[in-house]
């Protein structure tokens, strides 16, 4: 199959259930709002190592905002209810209430699985925190030395899909670059997916196991151009650069619809093919074949 002038590769991408929360971050103004965004999604890449997968799904506009200030909506993804109700509550005390200015708010309000946020991070008010019901929705009040972090009580938990992926292959780095940041710059306004690596994107890509008993993961060898003629390399010729965008979603059609849109912006020329990473179906339920996404 063709894409302009980029071989996609016959083959899927797959994909694994997980849970999935989403926080309405709200904040004084712009800075603040991607200072707290920032430190939040921090060490949020992959749950190979990370608590959780961490990404801003998309801004909010000023009447979409739960307080009327400058918003953003991040989705953060784990393996299990427990896990994820640890990583999202370590993650907000120690990155989103130490922010200035900020709130937190719930995005899934009509979940009826939910984890404790407000509920945990009130002790940090040492006797002094309160809590308000707005709405049918209760929050609490936490005194901080810029006022009080106003904070909702719980958030909802759903079922999600993670792990959706393309793989492309470029001619050089600053090719790869350049079709990463057009793929990445089309999901932004995409709601439901998130891509959590470093800008959206993943070099290291990794298979499962190791030769080294220690490691869950290591390198993905045959997609390591440095490699080609020492293993069962899947590098096409004249590809010296391969990237990787991994997609975190709230459906098996939010990540479908993501994969697509990154694979029609990365096919650029100078990218010689894109394909996906798979374990041969065992591992993952969700399978996103290529030749449907074209």
């Amino acid at each position: 199959m063709q894409l302009g002038n980029t071989q996609i590769v016959d083959t899927f991408a797959e994909a694994f259930g997980m849970v999935y929360t989403r926080l309405i971050i709200t904040a004084f103004d712009d800075h603040w709002l991607m200072a707290a965004a920032n430190e939040l999604c921090g060490y949020g890449s992959s749950v190979i190592a990370c608590d959780a997968e961490v990404g801003i799904e998309h801004f909010l506009t000023a009447d979409q905002s739960p307080d009327g200030r400058p918003a953003v909506s991040i989705l953060a993804f784990g393996f299990s209810a427990d896990a994820l109700t640890k990583a999202v509550s370590n993650r907000v005390g120690q990155c989103v209430m130490t922010c200035a200015s900020t709130a937190v708010f719930d995005g899934l309000p009509a979940a009826e699985k939910r984890l404790p946020l407000g509920k945990s991070l009130r002790y940090f008010g040492d006797g002094f925190q309160k809590s308000k019901v707005v709405g049918g929705t209760r929050y609490w009040r936490i005194p901080v030395m810029d006022g009080e972090f106003f904070c909702v009580e719980s958030l909802g938990i759903e079922k999600g899909v993670a792990g959706g992926n393309i793989i492309f292959q470029a001619v050089d780095q600053a090719t790869a670059l350049m079709a990463a940041r057009k793929a990445i710059d089309a999901l932004a306004p995409q709601p439901e997916v998130i891509a959590p690596f470093p800008g959206g994107v993943a070099r290291s890509g990794s298979k499962v196991g190791s030769r080294y008993k220690t490691l869950r993961a290591s390198t993905s060898d045959t997609n390591c151009p440095t490699l080609r003629g020492r293993v069962e390399s899947q590098v096409v010729e004249g590809a010296n650069c391969v990237l990787e965008i991994v997609l975190d979603g709230t459906s098996e059609e939010a990540v479908a619809a993501g994969m697509k849109t990154a694979l029609h912006a990365a096919a650029i020329e100078g990218v010689l093919a894109i394909s996906a990473g798979n374990y041969g179906g065992k591992l993952g339920k969700f399978h996103f074949h290529l030749k449907d996404l074209v």
